[in-house]
Order: C-alpha cells, then structure tokens, then sequence
C-alpha cells in the first residue's frame, strides 16, 4: 500500500497549502473576485469540500457523483462564514481520510477495484489519481488568488525568492508547507 501512502501525503500536502494560504487573506478577501466570471476563494473552497464529500462518502460502494450534491451551488457566493467554510472544509477531509483507511482495509487488491464516478467505471488507483489531480488543481487557484491578495505580505509557501541555493543545499526531500515532508 505504498502508493496509498503518496496518495495520503500529497492530500496533506495541498491541504496545508490551503490552509496556509487562507491564513493569509481577510474575510473581505476570501469572498473578493478579481473577474466576474471567475470564483473567488471562498467559492472554490466550497466546490472542493462538496467534491471530496460526495466522491469519498462511501467511496468503495457508490458512485462518486451523490444524489445530494449540489455541484451547481457550489459556484454560487456561499452565505456561510469563513468559520462554517472553513467547519465543511474539515469534515470533507474527515470523509476522505475515512475512505483511504476504507481503502487500506480492503487489502493489497484494492487498488484494482472498481468504483464509479458519474456511472463512468474507474480503477479506485485511477478515481485517487484524478482527485488529487482536482485537488491539485484548485489548491494553485486558492493559492494564487491568495497571494495575490496579500501582496507583500504574503509568506511563501515553497521556495520563497532566492532562496534557491539554501534549499539546493538540503536537497534529499521536498518539505511540505509547514516545514515537514
């Protein structure tokens, strides 16, 4: 289960990339748009916990895409505060963790099963690898609007500017946002 275990490590770390980012942003700049068509940080925040609940409740057994999602309000400005936002958020990932421990549980085999995502057949290795791919994607969202946001009061959370050769100097393992691997 291995590979389970990159799985795991890159969720953590696009989480913490999150969470690190809106850390750094007001209120007023976690509801802000900088383009009527596009999202704002809070709205992406959103999608991404109602994918990752509705893809990962019973993640083995049903199909991805639940009854009771409602993806389209998932693009609307959320009514809930950055608290209720940041509660979903949570409890998203709790659905998530739940599933991958479902998934160790299975045994050696698991990543082979097939599990569905909108009555479209994936491997469960395939369904893990297109959503941290989707997680992925969002987190470079929420993390550029945030910086952008700040401006120069933004704290990097990878390499910051020139800062190349010290992090050259230690280059056995990739540190995640908060300092670990």
């Amino acid at each position: 289960m291995q590979h389970l275990e990159a799985i795991r490590t890159e969720y953590r770390r696009y989480r913490r990339l999150c969470e690190l980012a809106l850390e750094q942003v007001s209120d007023a700049d976690l509801r802000r748009c900088p383009d009527p068509q596009g999202n704002s940080i809070a709205v992406v925040l959103q999608h991404l916990s109602g994918n990752l609940r509705s893809r990962f409740t019973d993640f083995l057994t049903s199909d991805g895409e639940k009854p009771w999602r409602q993806r389209d309000g998932e693009f609307e400005e959320p009514a809930a505060d950055r608290a209720a936002l940041l509660a979903a958020w949570r409890e998203a990932w709790d659905v998530v963790d739940a599933a991958l421990d479902d998934v160790a549980a299975a045994g050696p085999d698991a990543f082979g099963r097939t599990v569905t995502i909108r009555q479209q057949p994936l491997t469960v290795h395939e369904a893990l690898l297109r959503s941290v791919a989707h997680v992925a994607y969002h987190t470079g969202q929420i993390v550029l609007l945030a910086r952008s946001f700040a401006g120069d009061a933004w704290r990097s959370l990878s390499i910051p500017r020139g800062g190349s050769a010290a992090y050259a100097a230690q280059p056995t393992r990739e540190k995640g946002p908060d300092g670990g691997s």
